[in-house]
């Protein structure tokens, strides 16, 4: 395992689509436990997509407080409801803002064994899913932001 460098804003490879992955094996599990050591060794992080740190293939890690998350071609299927969330990013330091996401969304994606899952989010979990999906569609956070927070 080691710790990759995340990406910052100006960096383009923030902005280009992620490709899917074809075949879910031992490399792409090392990217994915790279990217926990990364995301772990941040001071404030939630989650972190694979363009974060410089790979463009759709893999999202989500940690929450015990919950450990790792999606390998995720795809929003279902979004209820809706909700006013404060964002930050980690590839934007000290920026944070106000934005609309769905309260609740449910995902399809395959976990770090290749089976297929699926997953519904409310709140804050709902938040990060839609939120690193994004990444992997070249949307920041700051495209959608309604209002900045000083």
């Amino acid at each position: 395992m080691a710790l990759r460098q995340i990406r910052l804003s100006e960096d383009e490879i923030l902005r280009k689509k992620s490709r899917p992955v074809e075949v879910v094996d031992d490399k792409i599990r090392q990217i994915l436990d790279d990217m926990l050591d990364t995301l772990q060794n941040t001071e404030n992080g939630a989650a972190i997509a694979a363009p974060q740190v410089g790979i463009l293939k759709q893999l999202v890690v989500i940690a929450t407080g015990e919950d450990i998350i790792k999606l390998v071609n995720p795809k929003i299927v279902k979004k209820e409801g809706e909700q006013e969330v404060v964002e930050g990013c980690l590839s934007i330091p000290n920026v944070y803002g106000k934005l609309k996401r769905p309260k609740k969304v449910t995902v399809e994606a395959l976990n770090e064994n290749g089976e297929k899952i699926t997953l519904t989010g409310e709140g804050f979990l709902a938040k990060c899913f839609c939120h690193e999906i994004d990444h992997l569609d070249g949307i920041l956070f700051t495209d959608l932001v309604t209002e900045y927070i000083k």
